[in-house]
């Protein structure tokens, strides 16, 4: 028997999925999180799970962790002291940037400060050209320099951003290494590591980002390899990428900043995964937790990827899952503007000490007190270990309500009212303002939250089809059982594509390709699970942005990429072309500007698509009142999920509960089950 286990750590809950390899059985499990130290519950977490469940150590082959570390402590601003070293006359690029205003139409707002004070910031002389020749040479006196310079700085970590690096790293190397030489308790990144891409500021930037945080990553992820290694010591562990894939604890200690976004990207692939065993290959996602809410679109079973973003408003160039977050959770605070104006989110009571109705100490009103007031949640949560208080969640209203002269329950409709609206806006940026109309989508509501909002926040939008996969509240751990191992490869070619390029092209491919297979090697991936997916950034010539056009080829016999044809490479980019910007034209030249390349080792959990059980009447196993919309409570009848077999149907209004989430269903909403156990709501 193996087992593989998926962990998310959110801001409130830290879940686990274990998937059961040989009968494709799962189980879930939800514990409080330690923000303090995400670790500890995670460790606590997984010894509970074993125990409950019968699970031997050495039985648990691969284990995904999705994190948010990283994230929070770039929010929070609690990474490093870092220095940067950078070329002669570019001391201040981090600071200049691009010269845009963060809102449009605010002369006031500004940038945040670089994260390397301009004293920390040190000028090395050296210059490499833009066709990567060396133009002034780095001398053993200026790498000494620079070494004395970081030493008496006092800092925990450095970034080396040289010009044109990308295209010869020699420079960056050879400091680096005398860095860390000289320096071994020091954390070092380079921009040629990091992010080895044509464009200087977005480089120079996430490689700062990178190196600011990985004396805290690398803290954690040595901690938690070393706990890890201990509590399963056969399995392997996997750091979930914002890009959507598993990289070593080794790799996550070394580029900290991949994992950005790692717990919601888990939930889009996890969705990916419920997308195809309801046969919608067009999905809006809804990953509602307890601080925030993440929203992707799906289609064709694909998730987009960017890769250009801001990460608590610093700009990073990595892939990512393009997701779009809001400070919309069950944990976001009710508040009023200095207008008088009622706003929720984006502040978040969190874990500790919680929504109030959790009883540990919260006094302010929060989504999760709303829901409770309105009957929505019910006082005992997690299959009855978790109690909530009604009377604290009342008593933390009852000031808004005061204030606006309403009742309490009027009160908590506002609140849910606001937070939907919130989520109905990010929704409209992912789909809406790109060319999708989020009415040809099924909404798929997940995350501790997402079930609860999904059909008001569907009517907001005029969808008409919902999807509550079996598991909600544990989608994104498992996504991390169902990830694949992913490693991103790229090299920027500025150069314009010809029939006569695309031999330079090919060598280029083949040099990724060769890397790639360095990297299946190391990570133990036989032929048959390994996938590459090949990508060339193109735009026409003078174009200041570009697209990324799938570039590939048949397979080469030994497994390697090969790129498509000249004539097949231009009808897709004028495709991409006319899909974004209306329109396409055969007249001016095309212009490539880097390649990637996507290592893939294909994942092989086997979890169960179809769930046993016949279709027969719905028995709900209470009623309790329930406020869904205007002055008057409904009698509703309350559903136990596990009771729900493929082939039920049932009219609203309902509430379906379960372990990890609570489904809400307005009146008149048609729910029927799938084969698979995914509810599905056809919204009136």
């Amino acid at each position: 028997m193996s087992w593989l286990i998926g962990v998310d750590v959110g801001g409130t809950f830290t879940d686990f999925y274990v998937l059961d390899q040989a009968t494709g059985a799962a189980h879930l499990y939800k514990t409080p999180s330690s923000p303090a130290n995400p670790a500890n519950a995670i460790i606590d977490g997984l010894a509970e799970l074993c125990e409950r469940h019968d699970i031997q150590a050495t039985e648990i082959a691969r284990l995904g962790h999705g994190t948010t570390v990283a994230t929070n402590a770039l929010i929070q601003r609690k990474g490093a002291d870092v220095a940067v070293l950078t070329t002669a006359g570019f001391r201040d690029l981090l600071e200049i940037g691009r010269q845009t205003r963060p809102i449009m139409f605010d002369l006031k707002a500004d940038h945040p400060a670089p994260l390397a004070p301009r004293h920390l910031r040190f000028e090395v002389i050296e210059r490499t050209g833009p066709e990567g020749q060396v133009l002034t040479a780095l001398s053993d006196d200026d790498i000494a320099k620079a070494v004395t310079m970081v030493a008496e700085s006092g800092v925990t970590a450095c970034a080396i951003c040289f010009l044109f690096s990308f295209l010869n790293a020699d420079h960056e190397a050879r400091l680096a290494a005398a860095l860390t030489a000289a320096l071994p308790d020091l954390a070092v990144s380079t921009s040629s590591t990091v992010q080895p891409e044509f464009r200087e500021y977005e480089r120079f930037s996430t490689t700062v980002l990178n190196a600011y945080l990985q004396p805290l990553i690398g803290q954690y992820m040595n901690d938690l390899g070393n706990r890890l290694a201990a509590a399963a010591p056969v399995a392997r562990i996997g750091i979930n990428q914002s890009s959507g894939g598993l990289m070593s604890v080794r790799r996550a200690a070394e580029m900290p900043i991949r994992t950005a976004l790692s717990g919601p990207a888990a939930g889009a692939v996890g969705a990916v995964h419920i997308a195809k065993s309801a046969g919608q290959d067009a999905v809006i996602t809804l990953d509602m937790g307890g601080t925030s809410a993440d929203v992707a679109l799906i289609r064709d079973y694909q998730t987009g990827i960017s890769f250009d973003r801001d990460v608590a408003e610093f700009p990073v160039r990595l892939p990512s899952v393009d997701i779009n977050t809001v400070g919309a959770g069950g944990g976001s605070i009710a508040w009023f503007d200095r207008g008088g104006l009622l706003k929720v989110g984006p502040q978040s009571a969190g874990a500790d000490p919680g929504p109030a109705c959790y009883g540990r100490g919260g006094q302010q009103a929060t989504v999760s007190d709303a829901n409770l007031v309105l009957g929505r949640l019910s006082p005992s949560l997690l299959g009855g270990g978790m109690s909530l208080d009604l009377a604290a969640a009342k008593s933390a209203m009852a000031p808004l309500a005061v204030q606006l002269g309403f009742s309490v329950e009027r009160t908590a409709q506002g609140m849910i009212a606001i937070v939907v609206a919130n989520m109905v806006r990010a929704i409209r940026a992912i789909s809406i303002e790109r060319g999708h109309d989020p009415r040809e989508f099924a909404l798929m509501g997940f995350g501790g939250a997402g079930a609860l909002h999904a059909v008001e926040v569907a009517r907001a939008l005029e969808m008409e089809r919902i999807i509550i996969p079996p598991a909600p509240g544990i989608l994104c751990a498992q996504g991390l059982v169902v990830s694949d191992l992913k490693e991103d490869f790229v090299t920027s070619a500025r150069m314009l594509m010809t029939a006569e390029t695309m031999t330079e092209l090919q060598q280029l491919v083949a040099d990724l390709s060769g890397r790639a297979d360095t990297w299946f090697q190391d990570e133990d991936i036989a032929l048959p699970r390994r996938q590459l997916q090949l990508a060339l950034d193109l735009r026409y010539q003078r174009q200041n942005f570009e697209l990324t056009v799938d570039a590939n080829g048949p397979l080469a016999p030994d497994g390697r990429a090969t790129i498509a044809g000249f004539d097949e490479l231009l009808r897709r980019f004028y495709k991409a072309h006319e899909r974004t910007y209306g329109y396409h034209t055969t007249e001016d030249p095309v212009e490539v500007v880097n390649l990637r390349l996507t290592a893939v080792g294909l994942s092989d959990a086997k979890a169960r698509t179809e769930q046993a059980g016949s279709a027969q009447a719905a028995r709900p196993k209470s009623h309790r009142d329930v406020w869904f919309s205007g002055d008057t409570a409904v009698n509703t009848p309350i559903y136990w999920r596990d009771d729900l077999h493929p082939g039920t149907t049932f009219t609203g209004p309902a509430i379906v509960e379960q372990l990890d989430a609570t489904s809400v269903i307005h009146p008149g909403d048609i729910v029927r089950v799938d084969p698979a156990g995914n509810i599905l709501i056809e919204v009136s």
